[in-house]
């Protein structure tokens, strides 16, 4: 276990062994959780967490089904376009 200091602005430097582990960079926004005897830092994420069902539902299509094949082709039609 790491141990660490506080600032008397209140600041605390996290060690670098843990922000490599959790991929957190300069200007990472994290969450201060109060646990009662203590606090407990978690990533901010960017967008919140959503279920598979709530995000088809934005993928509306009224159309008959496209096969692999079409779709497909349609990957390769728009790479070649560019």
């Amino acid at each position: 276990m790491e141990t660490t200091k506080m600032s008397s602005k209140g600041q605390v430097i996290i060690p670098k062994s843990v922000r490599q582990r959790h991929q957190w960079d300069a200007g990472q926004e994290l969450m201060v959780v109060d646990l009662g005897d203590g606090v407990l830092l978690k990533a901010k994420r960017p967008f919140p967490l959503t279920t598979l069902d709530e995000a088809a539902g934005f993928l509306k299509y009224d159309g008959l089904p496209k096969t692999i094949e079409e779709m497909e082709q349609a990957i390769a039609d728009g790479a070649a376009a560019q």
